[in-house]
């Protein structure tokens, strides 16, 4: 059996929730066996990003045997002779690989978490951020909704309609928006009004469920530091990449500052990167499978883990097809924390086959490979705009630390 063939699609989520563009593959075997992938993240346009899916996979992967796994890592990890992590190569790569393991899975008629150490967790635990109350599942409605990102009361409020779904955690981050300078001192209104925010939420849902702070970076060292001592009364399960990816030293220096674990990871790639976040102190490490370098180096992120008494919470802000695999690892890993989600029409749409939820849990699939069935007309239905949105964006002014205008004012 070699890897013979690839197909790439840009397709937009009309919601914009999960990135504003997915990047899916699909690889076909010589024996007619296919599998698709999900890249996360590749900070270029689509187009261009299906052109660097296509050209690593000829390059590098068309002609191999899919049980090399490990061959076929090392050849794009040393790519252009770079022998270093790189987050747009280990992007490509990852969705390319995720394919491949939905190939093997199909081919061994096996879930594919049977092929990475077998299912240690019959069903795992999920979280979600706290979305607008518009947001309903088949899209934008004309509901009323209050500032979920910066007013604590209609946060409070949202939180608790994620409870009557079946969620025991949540994930607000009321520190945005995020700007290109890297680590910034907070405002003291910026402080006072995450902290408000925070409480607000903790006083609505009690002990029925976790709270989970995101920061994406946005912080200098003593900044997270004072944001962070503000929350540690309302116990937060983590406090989420309190400096920039960059400053992993700086985020270490935060966990030994605070009570609360502090977690990272959504930003970094490949065992070597998370290797350097434990050593400074991380606690709980959040790799994005369709960019950590795929789902057996996200295994072995897992396992490496496992020696720093460290927990996994894989991080998900994408299509189905990375989340699918993103679980797989879950079940096969036993010191899963905690797996993002998120629940829209179109996430369930793209695949004839979706991902199976029962109160807020995601249970384990039992059909070969991923377990899960694109659907291409739907995919195909919902096409990129060449030149159009990166996956995510940033905001592109620096922010004061006495920053008190509207989210409006600085996004225009």
């Amino acid at each position: 059996m070699k890897l013979r063939d690839i197909q790439t699609w840009v397709t937009v989520p009309p919601t914009g929730i999960g990135g504003s563009f997915w990047v899916i593959v699909r690889v076909t075997t010589d024996n007619g066996i296919e599998g698709i992938g999900e890249c996360y993240g590749i900070p270029v346009s689509g187009d261009i990003a299906c052109a660097m899916v296509e050209d690593t996979f000829h390059r590098y992967v068309a002609g191999a045997d899919p049980h090399h796994v490990e061959t076929l890592f090392r050849r794009v990890y040393s790519a252009g002779f770079t022998q270093r992590p790189d987050i747009s190569m280990m992007g490509v790569f990852s969705g390319i690989e995720i394919a491949v393991w939905d190939i093997l899975g199909k081919a061994h008629e096996q879930p594919v978490y049977n092929l990475i150490g077998g299912r240690f967790h019959d069903r795992l635990r999920t979280y979600t951020y706290l979305y607008p109350r518009n947001l309903g599942r088949d899209g934008w409605t004309d509901e009323p909704a209050g500032d979920v990102y910066h007013d604590g009361d209609a946060a409070a409020e949202r939180a608790l309609d994620y409870l009557d779904m079946g969620f025991t955690a949540i994930k607000q981050d009321p520190t945005g928006p995020y700007a290109i300078q890297g680590g910034r001192e907070l405002s003291l209104h910026e402080l006072a009004r995450s902290e408000y925010s925070i409480r607000r939420i903790r006083e609505a849902v009690g002990d029925r469920a976790d709270i989970l702070v995101g920061t994406h970076g946005q912080m200098t060292t003593s900044s997270a530091i004072r944001l962070a001592r503000r929350l540690e009364p309302y116990d937060p399960l983590w406090f989420e990449e309190p400096c920039p990816p960059d400053q992993v030293e700086a985020i270490g220096r935060v966990a030994a500052a605070t009570r609360i674990p502090v977690a990272t990871g959504e930003r970094l790639t490949t065992r070597v990167e998370f290797h350097q976040a434990l050593r400074a102190g991380v606690s709980i490490l959040q790799p994005d499978v369709g960019r950590s370098g795929g789902i057996w180096e996200t295994r072995k992120i897992a396992q490496l883990a496992e020696l720093f008494n460290a927990q996994v919470a894989p991080h998900i802000y994408c299509g189905p097809v990375a989340h699918a695999a993103a679980a797989h690892v879950g079940f096969a890993s036993p010191n899963f924390l905690i797996l993002e989600t998120i629940q829209t029409g179109f996430h369930d749409d793209i695949l004839r086959k979706p991902l199976a939820w029962e109160a807020g849990y995601l249970e384990a699939p039992t059909d070969p490979g991923l377990g899960i069935e694109l659907d291409e007309a739907v995919v195909a239905a919902h096409p990129y705009t060449t030149g159009g949105r990166l996956h995510l964006e940033m905001c592109q002014e620096p922010l004061p630390s006495d920053n008190r205008r509207t989210i409006d004012e600085i996004e225009s």
